[in-house]
């Protein structure tokens, strides 16, 4: 075993046994490289990276490369969502390089931690436009040795050309007024009308967008926009993206049909999802998509969610050496699992073809394997064959549960069992928005039992760390797990008015405000002030496959400034839409959470004070009436007996209000409350007008 027997990391765990001498990232690798004089391999993935397991497969086992690697190089792995500052320098740097991105990445670099040359997977002998390990490591072995003045030259032009980079989040002008129109106008022109989504393949899930639209429909009533929303909503949970046998979502697709995808399973996919699906619901009450809400929580119980509450990070697309074994059927192992009638309806309602729908993504062969997916709706396949559709539905329930029986013989993929706090704290508020809106009290419960997780282990003095494993929290937290905690802890709060949910809301804000934010130019850094130095400190804006952390503290912020009338909070929110400006107005589409947030800052909202004594049936209905029917953006606070000094201390404005036996529901703007109204008839009376 090499040093990376001693790691946490799932992924650092599976190259322990590899030939390579790896390191892990550390003081000790660098002073090596110093001392020995050699140049630095950083290799970045994660466990569930295809390409990361072909490329271990293909060289890191290979004693003849391990070889090489180890006589030319100090060799480092790093786990992407482990230390994602270190994977968005390097990648930042290899997009430079290259054009594009991607995992497994590739950096060499000098002992300072200066990168000369940059690519994603290399193979073991060259390809076209493609060089392999067996010849790229003595090509650098001698440009080492040899050509050191020429390395220092990249080295320069690199520095120099990241240092622009640096620059994004300086802006000082005010968004466009127009650009949430201008945002909306680039997804509309992008979208897939017959399939789907936006752009053409690859295509993944980008929730973001479709909340973005779901607001600007609640706004404008845009039928195009629901349009977008529900074909989205219904075309990914039909294809294959989609696990009809296990739940859950892959982690996107290859083909821009839905039905390919890069087989993986993401907690931050299901949460981002879930809230998506949730919204939909909500939006257009399709049962389809509240059914596939919890469908995603029902995966999240069986699969990711770890003893003590909280959720691990992942799991693998490979089993026995293959991506998507564990998830393909052939059609003769459906018929011998189902009987005829069941085998034969099944397969040609899930498109099985006889010698297999699933081609190699490399060859473009047809392997044999089938990919269980629909084109339509069960209603619309059960009026096609004249059945009933609930007759339908409940056979294909049926077949799925012994297709699941079936399944779980097999060899599972590798479970990524790290516990990581920004996507548990992401998980929190997608399952506490989620049970709100689907009136399941339950889903509310799992996000508090996972807060619990986290506010142990990973939280202290109010400073977060970023994994935890076999209880041991380590990693100095980042921007993303300080803003997806803030954003759980808002809905939680929104979810049971407790509220200590929402002290630690703001006591996590106040430490993440002191570490990260940017005093001269506003927006918050992606590390802490004192953390490690790589080649700057750089801010995250762009919203991927997940929101960015700028974004999601725009929301919070606006959320907590809100809530607790602190107006310092909203304008450290709206510091973010000046500093990042130049680029939204540039590229308003990639950058939807953040015109979302804008849009909300730019709106009339609310708040609803509701106090008395106890939360009676009474008191729960005008939180119901005030949830519905309050603009978008607007905040209920809830003032009892048992809470009232609490809330007092957080939200001072609501000080003034007494708490009688009776309801009564104050109805806010501007921080400035209205006569209070004392029965749900007249709340509704309210804000009917």
């Amino acid at each position: 075993m090499n040093r990376l027997a001693k790691e946490k990391s799932p992924y650092l765990l599976q190259h322990k046994n590899n030939p390579v001498d790896w390191y892990p990232w550390g003081v000790e690798a660098f002073e090596k490289a110093k001392r020995e004089d050699k140049p630095v391999f950083l290799s970045i993935g994660y466990a569930t990276c295809h390409w990361c397991h072909v490329m271990e497969h293909e060289s890191f086992e290979d004693e003849e490369v391990a070889g090489r690697m180890n006589d030319v190089f100090v060799n480092i792995k790093v786990d992407r969502e482990e230390r994602p500052d270190i994977d968005h320098t390097y990648m930042t740097v290899c997009q430079m390089i290259t054009g594009q991105g991607g995992w497994p990445l590739t950096i060499v670099m000098t002992p300072e931690k200066e990168p000369f040359y940059a690519a994603t997977y290399l193979p073991r002998h060259s390809r076209p436009n493609r060089i392999g390990m067996m010849e790229f490591v003595p090509a650098i072995k001698n440009a080492w040795e040899n050509d050191r003045e020429n390395i220092q030259k990249s080295v320069r032009q690199i520095k120099e050309g990241f240092s622009k980079t640096l620059d994004l989040g300086k802006g000082s002008e005010p968004l466009s007024s127009g650009v949430a129109g201008q945002a909306r106008q680039s997804l509309f022109e992008r979208f897939d009308a017959s399939e789907g989504g936006f752009g053409s393949a690859p295509k993944f899930p980008s929730p973001h967008n479709l909340l973005f639209l779901m607001s600007r429909y609640r706004s404008s009533g845009n039928e195009k926009d629901l349009e977008m929303i529900r074909l989205t909503l219904e075309k990914m949970r039909l294809g294959g993206l989609w696990d009809h046998v296990g739940f859950g979502f892959h982690r996107y697709s290859t083909d821009h049909r839905w039905f390919l995808p890069h087989f993986e399973k993401m907690l931050y996919d299901q949460a981002t999802l879930l809230l998506a699906y949730a919204e939909g619901w909500q939006l257009t009450q399709e049962p389809l998509f509240s059914q596939t809400a919890l469908e995603i929580t029902a995966y999240l119980d069986d699969c990711l969610t770890s003893p003590e509450g909280a959720f691990y990070s992942a799991e693998d697309a490979d089993s026995e050496g293959e991506e998507g074994k564990f998830y393909v059927w052939k059609t003769d192992e459906i018929s011998q699992v189902l009987n005829e009638e069941d085998a034969r309806l099944f397969t040609d309602l899930f498109h099985f073809e006889a010698d297999g729908n699933f081609r190699d993504e490399a060859t473009g062969q047809k392997t044999g394997a089938n990919i269980p997916h629909l084109k339509q709706p069960l209603d619309s396949e059960a009026a096609k064959r004249g059945m009933n559709v609930n007759e339908l539905a409940s056979r294909v329930e049926r077949i799925f549960s012994t297709l699941k029986k079936e399944r779980e013989k097999r060899e599972r993929p590798l479970l990524d069992d790290k516990i990581l706090t920004d996507w548990n704290g992401l998980m929190i508020a997608a399952l506490a928005r989620a049970g709100i809106i689907l009136g399941e009290p339950g889903l509310i419960k799992r996000a508090e039992k996972a807060w619990e997780i986290i506010e142990s282990n990973c939280l202290k003095n109010s400073k977060l760390l970023h994994r935890l494993k076999e209880g041991e929290a380590e990693i100095d937290g980042m921007a993303d797990d300080y803003v997806f905690t803030v954003w759980g802890l808002i809905e939680l709060y929104s979810a049971t008015f407790d509220p200590g949910y929402l002290n630690r809301a703001v006591e996590i804000q106040q430490t993440f405000d002191r570490d990260f934010f940017d005093d001269e130019f506003g927006g918050y850094f992606f590390t802490e002030s004192g953390a490690e130095e790589l080649l700057g400190r750089q801010k995250e804006i762009y919203d991927g496959a997940m929101p960015s952390s700028n974004s999601v503290a725009a929301h919070n912020g606006l959320r907590l400034a809100r809530l607790t009338g602190d107006h310092r909070l909203e304008e450290k929110a709206a510091s973010i839409f000046r500093a990042f400006s130049q680029q939204i107005d540039d590229a308003p589409a990639g950058y939807t959470h953040t015109v979302h947030a804008y849009e909300l800052h730019q709106i009339e909202t609310a708040e609803a004070v509701i106090t008395a004594k106890k939360r009676t049936p009474e008191v729960n209905e005008a939180v119901k009436i005030c949830r519905k029917r309050l603009p978008q953006g607007s905040v209920i606070l809830l003032k009892t007996e048992e809470w009232s000094d609490e809330i007092n201390t957080i939200a001072p404005f609501v000080k003034p209000y007494p708490v009688h036996e009776k309801l009564a529901v104050y109805i806010c703007r501007n921080f400035e409350c209205k006569a209070p109204v004392h029965s749900t008839e007249e709340v509704k009376r309210l804000l009917t007008h």
